[in-house]
């Protein structure tokens, strides 16, 4: 074995390690690793730079660009006119009597509906009733005058044969046979004359009758009761001749299926209505509640007063919250077709709200939205009507346009577009 004093100092010497070598390596091995390191700093602080300094979508509202009509109107989807009005009932009564008495009995209450004939009241009867009775008993009497000159025309008819055949045996003076021949025709006369009387009699009862009839106030139409304006014990007439305590009308009926609406348009945007035009109908009781309608008529007059045309309104549906009287505001929805139109407005040209329209520099520009950023684009404006302009040059139908750009939207900025719910 071995010892300690047996090793040779160069072969120690062979077996020691160069630091400098072993570092070198050392270096060589981990240089590609902090490389590594350094490249995924760098674009770990590109990325963060990049999240913390891009520039924010700015979040919009858009619309379609939507093609006009044939005569250049508004799309049907907004309003060309609003106006203000009246629900009012085309079928509206006031039942009354035809003759002056005293109210018995009343049948109806504020709010009941009635059909037509339902009786509504009861007069006092007492006089027309006697009155009937009357005319009936002349009736009696007329008929049984008849029946009397029945009999007494067959008499003098046979009492004329005998005396022709007395006479022709020239047993009898001519005399006898002519007073006879006289007889039957005053008989003959008076016979014809009360059967006249029968006639009178006749008409007598039916005017009694319809006296008693007229007592009787029935609806003249089916309708709802809006206001009751007689009671029992009240005089009623046609016509105010007794004074502020006698009444005129029972009640006041209106019949709901004959609801329309009334509005003043002034008439210098009168050209903007038309027969069969869309229209769509808030309630002030109901604002949120749009009930869609369409115009009946154009009534051909104008209040000089007020400048103003009256156009009637039908509504689409009938509902039971629409009331006669009631508040309404309505909106005119597209244009109305008429003759000609094409030509005075020109070709088909797009339409766009009036809200995507920026005025800058005396120009007019709007937002077209290209998937996620924005274009200031020059538009040429054509006529602006209602809450809608015209584009002469500029869009096309079809593009998706922003409304109500903010003032800091510039042209290339990225956007997102708002939902219906409101959120992007």
């Amino acid at each position: 074995m071995a010892t300690p004093s047996s090793f040779n100092p160069e072969e120690l010497a062979s077996l020691r390690m160069d630091k400098d070598a072993v570092t070198a390596a050392s270096q060589r091995q981990a240089a590609p690793w902090v490389i590594a390191g350094v490249i995924a700093v760098l674009i770990t602080g590109a990325g963060l730079a990049w999240y913390f300094l891009r520039p924010i979508p700015i979040t919009v509202r858009t619309a379609v660009v939507e093609a006009g009509s044939a005569a250049g109107a508004a799309p049907q989807a907004g309003p060309v006119l609003s106006a203000s009005g009246y629900v009012v009932a085309r079928r509206i009564s006031t039942p009354s009597a035809k003759i002056t008495a005293q109210v018995t009995a009343v049948y109806v209450e504020e709010g009941m509906s009635v059909r037509e004939g339902d009786v509504l009241a009861v007069l006092d009867d007492t006089t027309p009733r006697a009155q009937l009775a009357l005319a009936e008993s002349q009736l009696i009497a007329a008929r049984k005058g008849v029946s009397e000159f029945d009999v007494r025309l067959d008499e003098a008819r046979r009492t004329l044969a005998r005396n022709a055949s007395l006479y022709e045996q020239k047993l009898i003076s001519e005399s006898l046979l002519d007073a006879s021949r006289a007889d039957v025709n005053a008989l003959e006369a008076k016979l014809s004359l009360t059967r006249s009387q029968v006639e009178v009699a006749l008409r007598s009862v039916d005017v009694a009758a319809q006296a008693v009839d007229d007592t009787i106030i029935k609806a003249p139409f089916s309708g709802v009761v809006v206001s009751k304006d007689a009671q029992p014990g009240e005089m009623i007439s046609p016509i105010s001749a007794g004074g502020g305590f006698t009444r005129t009308g029972i009640c006041t009926l209106v019949d709901m299926d004959s609801l329309e609406i009334e509005v003043d348009v002034n008439e210098a945007y009168i050209n903007r209505v038309g027969a069969d035009q869309r229209v769509a109908a808030t309630l002030d009781a109901y604002p949120d509640w749009r009930i869609p309608a369409h115009v009946i008529s154009i009534v051909p007059t104008a209040d000089r007063q007020k400048a103003t045309v009256k156009v009637r309104i039908g509504f689409d549906a009938k509902d039971g919250r629409i009331l006669p009287d009631m508040g309404i505001q309505v909106q005119f929805m597209d244009a109305p077709k008429e003759e000609g139109a094409a030509a005075s407005w020109g070709p088909r040209l797009p339409w766009v709200s009036v809200q995507a329209l920026v005025k800058q520099d005396d120009k007019d520009y709007v937002f077209v939205v290209h998937d996620d950023s924005v274009e200031r684009r020059a538009v040429r404006l054509g006529p602006v009507l209602g809450g809608g302009a015209r584009i002469e040059a500029g869009l096309q139908a079809g593009e998706t346009v922003v409304l109500s750009p903010a003032p800091e939207l510039a042209d290339g900025n990225r956007v997102t577009i708002e939902s219906e719910s409101g959120k992007p």
